[in-house]
């Protein structure tokens, strides 16, 4: 599957960057070659495969309890700029998107 310069900018804008014409260019070979390669991934024959290996793989997961956490203002201690109780950061996005 190639992506077009439509599909390339539309991608974009949906991750909010902007690119030049070279970029557009060079994203539109570098993504298709991607889509691609999975596409290809998922025509690998895996029906002789077991999955039985994946269950006996050791798992090593902290006991689930509650412990103490740092007080709001122990969170806050450090932070470079705050609002009340919470972490004051800039904006990124712009208004309507």
């Amino acid at each position: 599957m190639n992506l077009s310069r439509t599909d390339v900018l539309h991608v974009a804008r949906l991750s909010a960057l902007a690119l030049s014409e070279a970029e557009v260019a060079r994203m539109t070979g570098e993504l298709s070659a991607i889509i691609n390669y999975v596409e290809g991934l998922s025509a690998v024959d895996l029906s002789g495969e077991s999955r039985e290996g994946d269950l006996l793989l050791p798992t090593a997961l902290a006991p689930d309890s509650p412990v103490p956490s740092l007080s709001t203002e122990g969170a806050l201690a450090g932070a470079p700029d705050r609002s009340g109780a919470f972490f004051k950061v800039p904006r990124i996005l712009e208004e309507g998107r």
